[in-house]
């Protein structure tokens, strides 16, 4: 793994805590300033993920427990996800992969081809004018991919475009160490059923638990955190 890899995943695990814990709110104010910066119907995908996301993720739920204790059952994001397309995807589906990954809370590493409409330079520019801090958005050349999506903490990964380069990522994912990462793959560039699905947010989250005790010993509350890692 090249020092620069180590670098960039080191500087999006950093940027992701203060990302996530923005909230919905805050993300996604940041997200309509950038797509303000966008043509209409790329506007429309920034608002239809984030809308979803605030409908299907963004509450906090409060779960039955004994007396004196609080339970809390809500959506944080996994982590560092890589958003990558084929040439011939369109910029709303690529728009739509970088919106669902930001608004849940993770930050994002966009690779797109030499010769792409716009750039993932230009794009993670926009994003950090919008608002995002250094590190939420990463861009990446081809040549650096491969190594990416085998790095152990990258969370998964989100791509558009033909259904043999979405195995051949699927096989690389299966084959390296660590935790399991998922790849959310959308092969039907034209009627974009995956990632036009309301439920598209829920694939870049975790489930985590939130426990206060009001009952500890002296009065003072305790507070207990989990999360499933699992996908939901």
């Amino acid at each position: 793994m090249t020092t620069s890899i180590q670098a960039m995943v080191d500087n999006s695990s950093a940027a992701w805590e203060g990302w996530n814990g923005l909230g919905y709110e805050a993300r996604s104010q940041i997200l309509g300033r950038w797509a303000e910066e966008l043509a209409p119907d790329v506007r429309a995908m920034v608002a239809f993920q984030c809308r979803n996301a605030s409908e299907h993720v963004a509450e906090t739920l409060l779960m039955p427990g004994p007396t004196g204790e609080t339970n809390e059952l809500y959506c944080a994001g996994r982590g560092s996800f890589i958003v990558t397309a084929d040439v011939e995807t369109s910029l709303v589906a690529v728009v739509g992969q970088i919106a669902a990954a930001l608004v849940t809370g993770n930050t994002v590493f966009v690779c797109l081809p030499s010769d792409y409409a716009l750039s993932a330079g230009e794009l993670a520019a926009q994003l950090e004018k919008s608002g995002c801090a250094r590190g939420v958005v990463t861009a990446i050349d081809s040549g650096q991919l491969a190594d990416l999506v085998s790095h152990p903490a990258i969370a998964g990964v989100a791509y558009a475009g033909k259904l043999s380069t979405s195995q051949a990522l699927a096989r690389q994912l299966a084959a390296r160490d660590g935790l399991l990462a998922q790849l959310i793959s959308e092969t039907d560039c034209e009627s974009l059923p995956v990632i036009g699905s309301p439920t598209y947010s829920l694939r870049f989250v975790t489930e985590r638990t939130r426990t206060i005790n009001i009952t500890a010993v002296g009065g003072n509350a305790t507070l207990l955190e989990l999360g499933s890692g699992e996908e939901h």
